[in-house]
């Protein structure tokens, strides 16, 4: 790719609260482009981006979906994001490779809490954004209102573009402040055809209104734009190239109105987009670190330099894993052998594809700035570096999250539990937030996520797709133990399976290692560094004892979830006689001793909570939380709503957004995410 394509490459990703409007935007920018020739809703089950049947199902966006478009000179790679919060690491995985975003707006709602969440997780990835407020034909409409909103919860400088003429039913046209045009969206072509108007009267007005304020928020933001502003010596195209200085640097949000649902202002975002946001070529290039960590690098982004992108989610689909990959640098080709530097494998690439949501268009070469879909990564995890063999670079991972909820399934019979396994299987390749496991003594499997709609999603993905519905149990949080004491735990092994005898003796220490400290293991120094070597233990027990005890700490004797943050010490094993076998068996006795002597104890997954209200609701929301276990940590006022955030127990919060909704008619929000486990 030359650098003047590159120039004219757009990578963006489209966030939201739920239900703002962001898939249907996303059909019509299909539609507008020519990608789509028939524009499908998200209300009939019908909308491209939406194509899994649970968000045709339920009018929402699980799964981030890509597709790459054309309108005008810009080439557009378009990624359509979630808002519901169980789903914000679909957000996180696409902002961090992406380079600009467009966040859309209610003209109702104004901004809500998601809202409030996934701009905060642009921000801190750096990612330049414009605003679209949408729905500007409905009841309640305040356009004006929504940019307060922005300022003060957001704490963004929003500058109108474009502005709706009517709001409401009277919505009918929208105004460009910088031309100074009324722009009117046929409706017989749904909306393809936009004709061009003069102001007149009102409108005029009002369009001046709201460009002196463009005007004066540029001046006050861009040194260059307010020497012209003072003399009045300005063209358009000194407000356009201001607008993408601004918006680059993160001090000012370009913001457009419309209604996407009714096909008018689609054109002018579309614009705004090519106009304003940027091109890989003017982000800053991603930082990364050698492979062994000891120094950091930057990447050299040419099309020419040595190939290295980011995988930053897989797919699998009839047991094959595609690898959507983000290239920062470099070209790659069918048939290329690359690197997983995080993994350090070699992998060969079979084929490359462009993404079109579930459609797929083969490509022979992609290169820098380039979002694509890669066959052949086999080992690919999301979050791995992928470059061209030689190159020592490891690009930041993407932040690890934590299940805080299990369910166990129960299949109803062999059959259906074979079924179970494979699709288990494929959707925790998928999501790296889901975790499957299975219950040795019951073997129902174990599937742990983010948060109760999480589960029942995959619930009903596995009913659809695979026509199974196992027996489920009640949610129940993800649970981890440790102890609180240091305690001698003694293991003796004495048995014949079947017609061996195995024999084993361990003994160990185990003590509390300090909270996220990890698990560690060792052998004390009597048996590491024997004084003669003739007492040395032989590596076959040696390495069973070692083995036992961490199979041990897999599943902990009060709950059955895994113990942390414990140090042991192997301190004896019996040598005569021995075997391996009896070794593994007498050191997992020797943990469950030692665990009942250290003070056992349960730690649950504790949550940062942030509840946002308006002042009036506030004590019922305090109240509330307060009787869920939770801890205010922190209240304040931001945007002229009050916020509360503190922690409380994840198990404590089943239903909590119900209640909270139920207890301030509706008012307030809130967001939650894992701190760490601890007692509370």
């Amino acid at each position: 790719m030359r650098q003047d394509t590159m120039k004219n490459l757009r990578n963006i990703g489209i966030i939201a609260h739920i239900d703002a409007g962001k898939t249907t935007l996303s059909e019509r920018i299909l539609f507008y482009t020519r990608k789509i020739h028939r524009m499908g809703e998200v209300h009939d089950g019908t909308a491209t981006m939406d194509f899994m049947p649970e968000e045709q199902e339920r009018g929402i966006t699980i799964a981030a979906a890509a597709s790459t478009c054309r309108w005008k000179d810009w080439t557009l790679n378009l990624i359509d994001t979630p808002g519901h919060v169980d789903f914000t690491i679909e957000v996180e995985r696409s902002l961090r490779v992406l380079d600009g975003a467009v966040g859309v707006f209610c003209a109702v709602g104004g901004v809500e809490p998601q809202s409030e969440t996934v701009w905060r997780q642009s921000e801190s990835f750096g990612v330049p954004k414009i605003a679209f407020i949408n729905k500007m034909d409905r009841v309640g409409a305040n356009f004006s209102a929504a940019l307060d909103a922005m300022h003060e919860r957001l704490g963004a400088n929003p500058a109108p573009v474009t502005i709706p003429l009517g709001e409401g039913p009277e919505f009918h046209a929208v105004a460009d402040v910088i031309a100074m045009k009324k722009l009117v969206f046929d409706e017989d072509s749904q909306g393809q055809t936009m004709e061009e108007l003069p102001l007149e009267g009102d409108e005029q007005e009002q369009a001046l209104f709201w460009r002196d304020k463009l005007l004066e928020t540029l001046g006050e933001n861009d040194d260059a734009f307010m020497e012209r502003y003072l003399e009045e010596n300005f063209s358009e195209e000194d407000i356009h190239e201001a607008l993408k200085r601004t918006t680059l640097a993160r001090n000012v949000t370009p913001v457009l109105a419309g209604s996407a649902l009714k096909n008018a202002g689609v054109q002018p975002l579309l614009d705004a987009v090519g106009r304003y946001l940027p091109s890989p070529l003017d982000v800053p290039a991603p930082h990364g670190t050698t492979v062994d960590g000891s120094r950091e690098c930057v990447l050299d982004i040419s099309p020419d330099a040595p190939f290295c992108g980011l995988v930053f989610k897989v797919l699998m689909e009839g047991g094959r894993k595609t690898s959507l990959v983000r290239i920062y640098a470099g070209r790659l080709k069918d048939g290329d052998t690359v690197r997983n530097t995080a993994l350090n494998k070699d992998e060969r690439v079979t084929r490359l594809f462009r993404m079109d949501a579930d459609q797929q268009e083969q490509l022979s070469e992609a290169s820098s700035g380039d979002i694509i879909a890669v066959l052949g990564l086999r080992h690919a995890r999301t979050g791995d570096t992928v470059a061209a063999p030689g190159l020592n670079i490891l690009l930041e991972h993407l932040e690890a999250v934590k299940p805080v909820i299990s369910m166990a399934l129960e299949p109803r019979n062999a059959d259906e539990g074979k079924t179970l396994d494979e699709a288990l299987a494929r959707y925790s390749a998928e999501d790296p937030t889901l975790g499957v496991s299975q219950d040795e003594g019951s073997g129902d499997r174990i599937i742990s996520g983010m948060g109760e709609l999480h589960l029942d999603v995959i619930m009903e993905r596995m009913q659809r797709e695979y026509g199974i519905s196992p027996r489920a149990g009640q949610p129940q949080v993800v649970a981890r133990e440790t102890v609180r004491a240091q305690g001698e735990g003694h293991g003796l092994f004495d048995r014949e399976l079947g017609t061996v005898h195995h024999l084993g003796e361990v003994t160990l220490i185990m003590a509390p290692a300090g909270r996220d400290k990890g698990n560690t293991i060792t052998l004390s120094d009597d048996l590491a560094h024997p004084a003669d070597a003739k007492d040395a233990l032989p590596k076959a027990l040696t390495d069973e004892v070692l083995q036992g005890i961490s199979d041990s700490l897999l599943s902990g004797p009060q709950t059955g979830y895994p113990v942390q943050d414990v140090v042991v010490t192997v301190t004896a094993v019996r040598k005569e006689g021995a075997t391996p076998a009896g070794c593994r068996m007498a050191a997992a006795m020797a943990v469950r001793d030692a665990m009942e002597k250290a003070r056992a104890t349960v730690l649950e997954p504790i949550m940062d909570v942030e509840i946002i209200a308006p002042e009036e609701a506030l004590g019922a929301s305090i109240s509330l939380f307060q009787n869920c276990g939770g801890k205010v940590e922190e209240l304040g006022e931001r945007g002229g709503m009050r916020y509360l955030s503190g922690v409380a127990p994840m198990r404590r919060l089943f239903g909590f957004s119900t209640a909270l909704r139920s207890a301030t008619q509706g008012r307030a929000g809130f967001t939650l995410r894992f701190r760490h486990y601890d007692s509370m």
